[in-house]
């Protein structure tokens, strides 16, 4: 089990490490700090939120049930994140690891699991769900993009490593298809 254990942080901390490189070409690396050090506020609560509320409330149809079940998702993906948060004080790479780079106001709290990458992914389900055949070509890119990139920017940012990324995505995820999928038995 030591073994299994080692082999596997072993491997965590190297995809950590790549997820979290810097670019040696300026260019490539001011635009890719660009991106991650913006994309990375989407999962945030202010933009997750904010943007199912007003959605919610103003948009009709299945959009604004979207809204809500977006809205309804998020909050309740975050009981189990504050719980394990609690219970696993995990510190974040760049408190354990000297060799991360680290974004300008790095969090304190416990790094298991990420918070930004369940909210992003409490999100962007109901979207899908609501969306016609015709435009699922467009969205899904687009919600993949915008998911991964979330995760890969809490990487980026020296903030989660993989596991904390994967296992938020996994409770965003599974929360936002159970609120989806119990929705018309509530309302």
């Amino acid at each position: 089990m030591v073994n299994v254990v080692f082999w596997v942080l072993t491997h965590e901390q190297r995809l950590l490490l790549w997820a979290n490189r810097r670019s040696q070409h300026r260019t490539v690396n001011r635009l890719l700090s660009g991106w991650l050090g913006t994309i990375t506020h989407t999962g945030g609560a202010t933009f997750t939120l904010l943007t199912s509320l007003l959605i919610g409330l103003l948009a009709a149809g299945p959009w604004s049930t979207a809204g809500w079940q977006c809205f309804a998702a998020t909050v309740i993906s975050h009981v189990p994140v504050a719980i394990m948060k609690r219970k696993f004080s995990r510190l974040r790479p760049y408190q354990a690891l000297t060799c991360v780079h680290v974004c300008k106001k790095p969090l304190r709290d416990s790094s298991f699991p990420s918070g930004h990458t369940t909210a992003i992914f409490a999100w962007l389900l109901p979207w899908l769900l609501a969306a016609d055949a015709a435009l699922l070509p467009i969205m899904l890119p687009a919600a993949l993009l915008l998911g991964v990139s979330v995760g890969w920017s809490r990487m980026y940012l020296g903030l989660h490593y993989p596991s904390d990324v994967a296992i938020g995505a996994a409770i965003g995820s599974l929360v936002s298809l159970s609120v989806a999928a119990s929705w018309s038995s509530f309302f």
